[in-house]
């Protein structure tokens, strides 16, 4: 197989057809040897069937429906896991990622680049959805120690080899931005022209998306922990000073100290001691709780070609 195209669909009831006839209108172009591969994540239209009826009309075109919600990253796992493609390019539903767009992709990954992203320009979301983004990249990134890109999401062209390495990280959370950085390989980037949504609104609510960064953040990054431990040490130090200064005071001034204020140095001393020490051993548990996890990602309810 030459090329494997994934999209998860939640909620695309009327846009399935239209996707599926502009993807096998652009690839048939490029070659002959690919599968369409639809994942529907548990939505609560009738997404299913529309991908149960394209199944019947395209031989290239494959279902996978998920047992319940499982969210987009892991819907997308499904379709990278289910794959047989040399270049694999997932892409979203709405049709915001063009499939006339593909070839760009697929090119550029012939040139050598074992990942390539479509970096989208002039963003056709709301002002909303503009900050939304821009808050969360920043956040992420600075939280991950990591570059993020809030151009780019989830319309890239993976080579074979890539596919299967990120399928060896058995982290849970599965942001595939986060997953490009930690597998490596040669990483390119193409621009492409970003479309008004086909039809509805995103599924990604605020609350979804501050899920998904929380996900993230406690997935690849220990910050959030070093920052506690540090924060703790902050406030032993200031608690040191403070008791420094009220010596100070009780022995060269006039200035009387009350016991109360010995007493709030003490569990202010004390407190920052324990947030250091609860940081530390939640660096290690974390860790270890990360490892020991052998939840699966995603469970099949159905299958179809």
């Amino acid at each position: 197989m030459e090329i494997s195209i994934v999209s998860p669909v939640f909620r695309a009831e009327t846009i399935i057809d239209n996707l599926v006839e502009r993807i096998v209108s652009s690839v048939t172009k490029l070659t002959d040897s690919y599968e369409i591969i639809l994942v529907e994540d548990c939505g609560p239209d009738n997404s299913w069937k529309k991908i149960q009826e394209n199944c019947k009309k395209y031989t290239q075109v494959q279902g996978i429906k998920l047992s319940r919600n499982y969210g987009q990253q892991h819907a997308i796992q499904a379709g990278l896991d289910a794959s047989t493609g040399k270049y694999v390019i997932t892409m979203d539903c709405d049709l915001q990622d063009q499939p006339e767009e593909i070839e760009k992709l697929l090119s550029k990954s012939k040139e050598g680049y074992e990942i390539v992203v479509a970096s989208r320009k002039n963003r056709k979301d709301d002002i909303f959805k503009k900050l939304l983004s821009r808050v969360f990249y920043s956040t992420l990134g600075y939280l991950t120690e990591t570059k993020q890109d809030r151009t780019v999401a989830n319309f890239v062209c993976y080579q074979r080899k890539v596919v299967i390495a990120m399928a060896e990280v058995k982290d849970h959370n599965r942001y595939y931005p986060m997953l490009q950085q930690l597998v490596g390989f040669n990483y390119a980037k193409v621009e492409i022209e970003h479309a008004e949504r086909e039809d509805g609104s995103s599924s990604y609510s605020f609350g979804k998306r501050l899920r998904l960064a929380m996900d993230t953040i406690l997935t690849f990054s220990d910050k959030p922990l070093r920052l506690t431990v540090k924060f703790g040490i902050l406030l032993s130090f200031l608690s040191i000073c403070a008791a420094l200064t009220m010596v100070v005071l009780y022995i060269f001034s006039d200035v009387k100290v009350e016991g109360w204020a010995s007493l709030a140095l003490l569990i202010s001393f004390f407190s920052g001691i324990i947030i250091s020490v609860l940081g530390m051993v939640g660096l290690y548990v974390g860790r270890t709780f990360e490892s020991v996890k052998q939840r699966p990602t995603y469970i099949i309810h159905e299958t179809i070609k």
